[in-house]
């Protein structure tokens, strides 16, 4: 069960490194990830840190205008997100063939927009 676990969290790092290893403020952040697999990996991993930086920003923020009692909640919960989100995405970085790179990549950017968008107080689902 340890062996497992470890197994399982040292899988979860990889993914999440993988997604951000060369990820980058690059290209137009509404252009379409087509082209080869690594291309559109690339192309998810630069989205991705993009919106990184956003939720980085909002939850700072938040921290710092929060009144006392809900800052070490906030940190609490986001150190809890960050491990349901790299938990999640790695589900489909598991999965078979090179199509799981891409939505492992898909899902962390999908994910992290969405916190960055709920920090900023706006709502992603209008």
């Amino acid at each position: 069960m340890r062996l497992l676990r470890a197994a399982t969290i040292a899988a979860a790092a990889l993914v999440g490194a993988a997604v951000f290893a060369f990820a980058g403020d690059q290209g137009d952040p509404d252009q379409s990830c087509d082209g080869s697999t690594y291309e559109m990996v690339e192309c998810l991993k630069a989205k991705t840190a993009r919106w990184d930086k956003r939720m980085t920003v909002a939850y700072q923020h938040m921290l710092n205008t929060g009144e006392p009692r809900q800052r070490e909640q906030l940190r609490v919960a986001q150190r809890l997100w960050i491990q349901y989100r790299d938990a999640n995405c790695l589900y489909y970085g598991l999965g078979e063939g090179t199509i799981a790179r891409i939505e492992a990549g898909d899902c962390m950017l999908r994910i992290t927009q969405s916190r960055a968008l709920e920090l900023e107080g706006k709502d992603d689902r209008n």
